[in-house]
């Protein structure tokens, strides 16, 4: 069965500052228009500062690129807080001439403080294209195999570094605001759910590893946890001295990896007389573009028998 349609895909993801100095700005759109507090707000710029630059729009365009490439079809990238900005990538697209498009976020779980929000901006921009958007995609057995892969690199290079096989391993996810969650929101039952695959993939036993939640917000009411920090106490009182952190909640390096992870979480555990290591990113992992793929295959494939 032929599709004559001229098919794309677009990838959704929050974007992220080339630079320290663009941060302010950065942070306006993320809230919105909404001044933060200044504290907070140098505060984020220390961060950037300390990691140099977040990468996250960089391998974003790689992975489009090597999907492109695996699907042979165009491959558009739209950020929702910085360039290129999803309303770019849709004026592109109807430029482009393309008539269907599956659109994919680049975080897998589904959440209304991400996937909802992606959506609601493109659904503001007019397109003369139809849209086939993926609501969540955090159990595909690719995504899961790419994230296993991963855990046992790191895992085994911790031991031996370590010297030691007893090394217990968090999962991560970033955290939302508790009330998004009370409003029946799935995003914790599918980070949850994602790692407990991932375990089931790398052969874990219950016991090997736990879930916290990462990156609260800095301002304004509860946040979903347990914290990375609370759970790195607990283990330390099991008597664990060594760490090893999955963040199964990200498809690539940016400030919540590279700070909250690799310097905020290594310090503390650090304080507390232990080691930490990290699982690589996914980046620009064969796995998860070829999930990736399978997900816009299989979107593809739907609407054309639909459409019969």
């Amino acid at each position: 069965m032929a599709d004559s349609r001229k098919n794309a895909v677009l990838l959704l993801a929050h974007g992220s500052p080339d630079s320290v100095e663009q941060v302010p700005d950065f942070l306006l759109r993320v809230t919105g228009g909404r001044p933060l507090p200044r504290p907070v707000v140098e505060e984020v710029k220390h961060r950037y500062g300390l990691i140099g630059r977040s990468p996250l729009t960089e391998l974003t365009l790689k992975q489009a690129e090597l999907l492109a490439r695996e699907l042979g079809m165009p491959v558009y990238v739209g950020m929702r807080n910085w360039k290129p900005f999803i309303a770019d990538a849709v004026r592109a697209m109807v430029s482009d001439g393309i008539e269907h498009a599956v659109a994919i976020c680049l975080a897998p779980q589904n959440s209304r403080t991400s996937v909802g929000l992606y959506r609601s901006d493109l659904s503001s921009n007019p397109t003369s294209f139809a849209v086939d958007f993926v609501e969540s995609w955090h159990d595909h057995p690719l995504l899961i195999r790419a994230f296993a892969e991963r855990l046992r690199v790191g895992l085994d290079r911790a031991r031996r570094e370590a010297g030691t096989q007893e090394i217990p391993i968090i999962f991560t996810a970033h955290s939302v605001p508790e009330r998004t969650i009370a409003d029946g929101d799935p995003y914790e039952s599918q980070a949850k759910e994602t790692a407990s695959l991932v375990a089931r993939e790398a052969a874990l036993a219950s016991g090997d590893w736990a879930f916290a939640f990462q990156s609260q917000g800095m301002s304004g009411g509860a946040w979903l946890g347990p914290r990375v920090e609370d759970t790195i106490l607990s283990l330390k009182e099991k008597g664990h001295r060594v760490v090893f952190v999955h963040p199964v909640g990200f498809l690539c390096d940016h400030v919540e990896v590279l700070y909250d992870i690799d310097i905020g979480f290594k310090q503390f555990a650090e304080t507390q007389g232990m080691q930490l290591w990290r699982a690589e990113s996914l980046n620009d992992s064969s796995l998860l573009v070829a999930a990736l793929a399978d997900v816009a295959r299989s979107r593809l494939s739907q609407s054309l028998l639909a459409s019969k």
